[in-house]
Formats: structure tokens, sequence, C-alpha cells
């Protein structure tokens, strides 16, 4: 029986029809009340649940982002415990995948159609102490499991979004807020924008996401640990705090978000389109342009509950907020409670007097009486309307409302759908609103909804915060409307499901995303028009867009999907896709009143939902036990949340079609090249020409990615290996011990391959993504580039029949504590790599090498006998190199071999030093080392 308590998760949408669930009470152990308060401290402190590692890893591929939260669990009481994770999730984003492990049982998730009851289901509800609507808002997940005593427990949770672009800039916020110091943490984000990234900053840790103006920057900079790797169009930001640091920023526990904000780089005229197997995205933001003229209405609650220190920092938000209007903009004021209070009967233009009252005005506001939010918004609409009449019809504007409001209606008409229907009516989509609310007590989905139904958007203000900040953010979002009535075509012969192309305004520093579906695959160019207004001038812009869809994009799995069901991972942009259209549904399914048409969107929610695995309205998640697999465990604890595997570019050209599988696994006892990088790592270099072998040590530190082959200029080929870290074991000289967890070849000729290898399986990427587990012998060729794998023993990539290099797998069923599952890199045959070929092995290749200093001819030395200890001097591309006679196990430790074994790191052995082969991603391709230089990707 599934040892559940409680799993509950607050979404925005529909909070009167989903499923209620019971609050559980506080099951901490009860103590007498004769025992001291400072023992019953103890005893609690010495019960509760211990968390050994908390890891978030996200991967955003043009804007979306994939998320993966791990957590480790210890009850170390000695009874049986209730443990709880809980976790802050983006109000804007829909988890895809939940997974528990409890003592050796697997729980999976599983995204199923919603129904009112069947079993133990992740369950909804509205939880008001964290309820933050707005995008800018969080939800909070929690599960709660019952732990037998002394046992461990692991949760897995992963999420996606689309980040939005608000001033310039798009956020990626991580919740950070594990309640103690955690042994591991480890927060590591990776951003690939192939227009390219501008502006990456990482801010300091944020007690709340709600980040005030925008217009000043947090100059606290990257909390401690901070490490940020960074090209054109690759950012890799990890942070990685010890208990000490942790202890340093709170000594219970960091508590607080890492904010990661960046721009890219774009063109300003149609935008930037991308296209991945039959799926575009379309991003258009446009700058440098006049802005239109506003005709803002400020409508501001003045009711009793606003007394005190909200309707304060709300005068003085307006204060600023007036000072900023242009020339060209005009204004009214309206104070609201069940009175409605218009300070000018018509609009005004901005001038220093009218600044003036107006800022008089809003000073001599005093807090009394009940709220007419109705009544507010038909005036407010009424002094738009009649502004736009009686003006020239050329003078193209936008017309506005920031409505401002603490509470719920009490005065006036108080029925919600009929205040609804009275500000559709009024406004019939020529007048935009903006709503915020202040407060726990507003009725925030009336705020919602009168925003969505109305081309605004809607904010949540909380009053323990920097109000005053927060609505200056607010209105800065929408301070400068560039366009109007915005219209996207495309063919319709060529496209289809696309989203919505219909935008009643653009504000500088936001973005129009547009996402859909190609009718032909092939089809090289794209047309595109955008039709807008502008000032005095009506915008249109077209342009037939080269398609190439099997180059450009990046492909990248979603979260894991249920096996069995015949559907490979989706690549970025259908995740896109499917994100932008699903919210689309559900705002649609909120604003319609007809029954037929709402129960026809919510089958489409549903549907959509359970097809690409968002848990959402209308679906559910149910946990179903599943086996421990190796392949969990490793993807697990090997890299904590792994999250999307990120492969850097789809190919164009390179079909990779699977072979069959082979019916006879290879012999794991291979008889390749010495030439080799193993172990912890131990590098060995074979000179046949010479007859000598040499062999080095490099110390790397978790998480570096050594360069081991680099001929990206010549033959095309690159080799990266990346480490991870180990405990040394006991009664050793070492500190800890590193590893090879993968190995990432970049082939670049004739066609553009990309390979990742893992312990557990081998991710091809050649134009057609293929994923091959390790567990499982099979073997693919296509384009000069054939990959074979031997099911737990070895992985094989042969290039243009005359490179080729066999990838061991090093496999642990009982791994002690010093031991990783890992990867052994061999060079099976180098010919055809060239003689300006680098990296840490490729330098020696080529190579011939002679010894000196040993037996009676420099020439040819004798070779001591074993046990005798003998030192040389080894003479190699110039360089002189102490070494000494040693024996080495390589081939999975079955095999010995004897080499000169080169000390301090490879010190003079090696071109340059340790730090000039690190690469800076996985897939980098840059030379550092030989004519030319080149970047990757």
């Amino acid at each position: 029986m599934l040892p559940l308590l409680g799993l509950c998760l607050a979404l925005p949408f529909c909070a009167g029809s989903l499923e209620e669930v019971q609050s559980w009470g506080d099951t901490s152990e009860q103590v007498a009340l004769r025992v001291p308060r400072q023992v019953r401290l103890l005893q609690r402190l010495k019960t509760k649940p211990l968390m050994t590692e908390f890891s978030v890893k996200s991967t955003i591929i043009s804007r979306y982002a994939f998320t993966t939260v791990a957590c480790r669990l210890l009850n170390r009481a000695s009874e049986d415990q209730e443990i709880t994770f809980q976790m802050q999730i983006p109000a804007a984003a829909f988890i895809t995948n939940f997974t528990m492990l409890i003592g050796d049982k697997v729980y999976q998730g599983e995204i199923t159609e919603k129904e009112k009851k069947n079993g133990d289901k992740v369950k909804e509800k509205r939880n008001k102490t964290t309820e933050v609507s707005g995008e800018k808002g969080t939800e909070t997940f929690r599960a709660s499991v019952v732990l037998p005593s002394k046992d461990k427990a692991a949760f897995l949770l992963s999420y996606e979004e689309l980040l939005q672009r608000r001033l310039g800039k798009y956020e990626h916020v991580v919740s950070v807020r594990p309640q103690q110091l955690v042994g591991r943490l480890t927060v590591e984000v990776t951003i690939l924008e192939r227009s390219g990234i501008a502006a990456l900053e990482v801010l300091g840790l944020q007690n709340s996401r709600r980040q005030g103006s925008g217009r000043g920057q947090d100059d606290s900079g990257p909390p401690p640990s901070t490490v940020i790797n960074q090209n054109e169009t690759f950012a890799k930001v990890v942070f990685k705090p010890t208990v000490v640091q942790q202890a340093k920023i709170a000594q219970n526990g960091i508590l607080g978000d890492f904010i990661i904000r960046y721009d890219v780089n774009r063109e300003q005229s149609i935008g930037d389109i991308q296209v991945l197997n039959g799926y575009f995205v379309h991003y258009f933001a446009p700058k440098d342009l006049p802005p239109l003229p506003k005709n803002v209405v400020f409508v501001l609650d003045s009711s009793a509950s606003m007394v005190g220190t909200k309707l304060r920092q709300t005068k003085d938000a307006l204060f600023t907020i007036l000072h900023d209007l242009r020339p060209q903009d005009r204004f009214n004021i309206i104070g609201f409670s069940n009175r409605v209070k218009v300070w000018k009967d018509h609009l005004v233009s901005v001038t220093p007097n009218n600044i003036r009252d107006g800022k008089v005005y809003i000073h001599h506001m005093s807090p009394t009486g009940g709220t007419d939010i109705n009544g507010a918004l038909q005036r407010g609409i009424r002094l738009l309307n009649d502004f736009v009449a009686h003006n020239d019809i050329e003078d193209r504007s936008v017309s506005l409302v920031i409505f401002l409001t603490d509470g719920k209606p009490t005065a006036g008409e108080t029925h919600t759908p009929k205040i609804l229907n009275n500000t559709r009516e009024a406004a019939r989509g020529r007048v935009c609103i903006f709503t915020v609310g202040i407060g726990a007590d507003v009725d925030f989905k009336l705020l919602e909804m009168l925003s969505l139904e109305n081309c605004g958007l809607t904010r949540h203000v909380h009053e323990d915060h920097d109000a005053r900040a927060q609505l200056i953010g607010f209105y800065d979002e929408i301070r400068t409307p560039l366009l109007s009535d915005i219209r996207v075509d495309y063919p319709p012969g060529l496209v289809e499901h696309a989203t919505r192309t219909l935008f009643p305004n653009y504000f500088n520093g936001s973005e129009i995303i547009i996402a859909g579906k190609l009718v032909d695959k092939e089809m090289d160019r794209l047309h595109v028009e955008v039709t807008a207004s502008n000032s005095k001038k009506f915008v249109v812009l077209k342009k037939d867009v080269p398609v190439e869809p099997r180059r450009m994009g990046n492909d990248v799995p979603g979260s894991p999907r249920p096996k069995g069901g015949g559907q490979e991972h989706p690549n970025h942009l259908e995740r896109l896709w499917s994100y932008l259209t699903l919210k689309e549904l559900l705002s649609s399914w909120l604003q319609s009143d007809e029954q037929p048409e709402r129960e026809r969107l919510r089958q489409e929610v549903q549907a959509l939902a359970v097809n690409h695995r968002f848990l959402a309205p209308f679906t559910s998640m149910t946990l179903k036990s599943a086996p421990r697999t190796e392949t969990l465990e490793d993807a697990y604890g090997t890299s904590a949340a792994t999250g999307p595997e990120m492969v850097m570019q789809s190919l164009r050209g390179a079909h990779l079609q699977p072979g069959p599988a082979l019916k006879k696994p290879y012999n794991p006892r291979i008889k390749v090249s010495k030439t080799s990088a193993d172990g912890d790592p131990h590098f060995v270099v074979d000179f046949p020409l010479s007859n000598l072998t040499v062999c080095f040590n490099i110390d790397g530190q978790p998480g570096h990615i050594l360069r081991l082959v680099s001929d990206h200029a010549d033959s095309g080929v690159t080799v990266n290996g990346e480490l991870i870290g180990a405990p040394a074991p006991p009664n050793g000289h070492k500190k800890q011990r590193t590893y090879f967890r993968t190995i990432t070849i970049l082939v670049n000729k004739p066609e553009r391959s990309y390979l990742e290898i893992t312990p557990t399986r081998v991710i091809v990427d050649g134009g057609d993504r293929l994923v091959l587990p390790c567990n499982q012998s099979a073997a693919v060729g296509s384009q000069g580039l054939e990959v074979s794998v031997s099911a737990n023993a070895k992985v094989t990539i042969a290039i243009q029949g005359n490179v080729a290099f066999v990838i061991l797998l090093h496999l642990y069923k009982k791994p002690a504590p010093y031991q990783r599952n890992h990867l052994g890199f061999y060079v099976a045959n180098g010919q055809g790599l060239s003689g300006n070929c680098h990296g840490l092995l490729g330098q020696f290749l080529n190579q011939e090498a002679r010894l000196t200093g040993l037996g009676k001819s420099p020439a040819h030395p004798s070779v001591p006998e074993t046990g005798e200890r003998s030192e040389a001097v080894l003479e190699v591309k110039g360089h002189q190199v102490p070494v000494v006679w040693k024996q080495r196990k390589i081939y999975n430790g079955e095999e010995q071999v004897d080499c000169w074994f080169a000390r301090n790191n490879a010190a003079n052995l090696i071109d340059g030093e340790y730090k000039d082969y690190l690469a800076a991603h996985p897939f980098d391709s840059e030379t550092t080392f030989g004519p030319g230089t080149s970047r990757g990707l």
C-alpha cells in the first residue's frame, strides 16, 4: 500500500471546481508538560528528518525552461515518522512528473484524466497561505509520506514553463527553501539561445520574487559559490554552497529565490522564427519605435480597508507614475469607495500644473466607506470612450484603465458575473484594464477575469512587501506602448494549429510569442506578415523566412514519458507549442459562459494535457508502484535531478536509423590501443613506433569538463569528458576521487552530429535524435558515423572509417562510498585525426617519443625488472620530462600495462597546464592550442 498521507498543489485556475483535500494535523511527538522546553526542543531537533541533498537542475532552451528538483531525506528517529517534501514553483509552470523513492520502493507519477475519486492521487486545492496569483507568483507543491525509522526517501519533481519577457529581460526563478542546512545543495541552470545571450545577470538571493520597479539593478551580486560559464549562445550557472556558506547566508538553512535574468540578441524586422521537426515558434519584440500616446485613467480604491500603509504606499507610487507620463499622454484620476469621485470630467493633457493638481487630489484622498468596483470601472471606461470619440480618429493611441483595490465588491453591483458582463460590454475591446490586487482580502479571481476579458494584465501586491516598488514595477511594464492592433499572418495552407495571432497592444520590453505546426515539414520558406498601428502610421512587415528544419532549433526531451506508449521524447518547440496552446484553451474556458462551449474546451484541455503530460485542471497525477531499475537509480544518484538531457543542436542531413539489435553482446575484454583515460582518471598514451607507453594523472575537480581530443578545424572531431566526484578510499593520500560521468563527441564532417554517452544511455543526434539504453545491445549508422552498444559493457564510435573510440561502462551493483558508475575512454583508431590534433590525449596521437638516461643506449634503454624503481627522462614534442617506471591497470582493471609515469599533473609533458584543457560546456569545440581557433555550435 502506498504510504501516502497527502499531496497537494495550488493552481491558479478554476479554484472552485477543484477537489478539496483535508488538511493534515501536526504529527510531531507529544511531550508531557513537565518536560522542560529546552528538552522538548532537543527532542524535536534529534528526530527532525535530515535533508541530505537538495538539487535543482534547469535547462532553458529558447526561453522554454525544463526544471527538475531532487531531494533526499533521512528519518533519524527511532520510530516511523511523517516527512514532507515542499517546493514552490512558478504559478505559470505546469508539473510534468513526480517520483518518490521510499526505502526500496519506487512510486512513479502518471498523468491521467481527472476523476473525483480513483485511488491515491495528487490532489489539487487552493492554499490561501501560499496563493500568489499572477504570473510572477508561486504555487506550493507538497507531498507527505510516512517513512520507516532509519530509512531514506527521495523525491523528484519536474515542471516546465515558458519564460515571459518583462522590462527587457527574461527571469528564471528557482525556489531554494530546504529549511535546514544541507550537505549537498546545488542549483544548476543551463541556458541555450540560438540567437545569442545578452545581459546575463545572477541576482543575490531574494526573500521575495516581486522585485520592485526593475529600474535599478540588484547590486549585491551572485550569492557565494556561484560559478558562471558563458559564451555567445550558451551559459551555465552553478550555485553550490558548502554547509558553512549556507550557514553564513542563514543559520537555519537558505530561504530565498535564486534568480537569473537575461535577454537575447534579436533581429528587429519580422522577429526570430525557429523550426524543428514540423513545429515552429515566432518571437516578435521590436524596439526603437516611437511610443504610442496613452489615454490612461487611474482608478484608486479609497474604501475604509485601505487605511494605513496600503493607501500611503499606493499614493507614493502614483506620485512617481504621474511624473513618468509623457507630454503626448492624457490622464485622469478616480477615487472610489461606496461613492465614485472623479477628479476631472474629462481626460487632461500632461502639463506641470496638471501633474501638480493631480498629486494634490490624490494626497487628499481619505479612506472611508465600502467598495463599488462596478461603478468605478464604468466611470473610468466612459471617460476613455468619450475622449476617443471626440478626438481625431487618425490620432492613434492606447486606452488603459489602471485599477487598484484591496477588497471585494461591497457597494453598488456586487454580483461578480454582472460586474464582468457590464465591464466587457462597456470596454468592447477598445479599453484594456490592468488590475492590481493589494493585500490578502482582495477578490483576485474577479480582478484576474476583468483583465483576462479586457486585454490587460493582473498583479498581486502584498501588504508586507514594498507595495510602492511593486506598483511602479507593474506600471513600468506598460508605460511604453509601441504598437496596437497587431496581427500576424501565415499562409493558411502551410501553417495549422497556430496559437493566438491577434494582440491588442505591444509594450516595450515585452515579447509576442506564436507557435504552430507546419503542414509540410520539408518546406524551405515561410511567408510572414505583421500588421499593426504605430502612432499615426499603419505598419506592415512582410518577409519570406528561410526554413531549415534539420539545422535549426534544439532537440530536448521533456519529462519522462510512460513506457510502451510509442511516443518518443518531443522536441522543445513541440513542448512550447503545447504549453502555449494549453494556456490559451484554459483562458478561453475561463471566459466562456456557454455550457456546451465550456465542455468542449474542457475536453480539449484534458486531452492535450494528458497527451503531453501536464498536470493541469481536469487532469490528475496517480502514483503507481514501479520497479526500482538501475536507470532510475543512476539518473538520480549521479547527477541528482538531471532534468532534460541537453543536445545543443539538431543536425542537417544525417538521418540516423536504428539497426537490428545485436544477437550477441560484444566481449567486454576489448583489444584496442592503450591510449586512454579511465578510472580516477588515469591517462595512458601509447607510442607504438617508439615502443614506449607513457602515463600520467590529472587531479581534476567535480563538474570540470576536460578536452580529451580537439581536432575541430581539421578532421572535425572533438571529445570532451565531464568529471563527477566521490570520496577517497580510506587510508589513502587523496582527498577525493574523480571519474568521467559523461563523454560527449562532436563530429562536424561531413554532417554535424552530437553524441552524449553516460553509464545508462547514449544520445545520438544527427538530424534525427535517438536514445539508446546501455543495458541493451544495439547498432545505428549513417553518413560515415557508426554507433554500437554492447549491453552493460561498452560503446564503440566509428567515424569515417579512420577514427574510432571505445567507451567502457563501469557499473557497480553495490558500489562502495568511493565508487561511482563511470566511463573509460579509449582511442581505438586515430589515423584520421590530423597532425594539428590536440587535447589531453589528442596531442600525442601523431608523435614519437624517446627515452634517455637509462641503460647503456639512450635510444634503446633497458626495461627495468618488475618491482625495480627506475627513473629516466622522456623526450616528446621537444619537451624533456622526468619519468618513473610504473605499472597500471586498464581495460576494466583486467589487464596491466607497464608505463613511464610523468608526475605533478603531467607538468612539462602536456602543452600548457591543466586549466588550458577545461571546456566551457560539454559540446564546446573551441581550440586552445594550434593554428587558429574555432568555436563549437
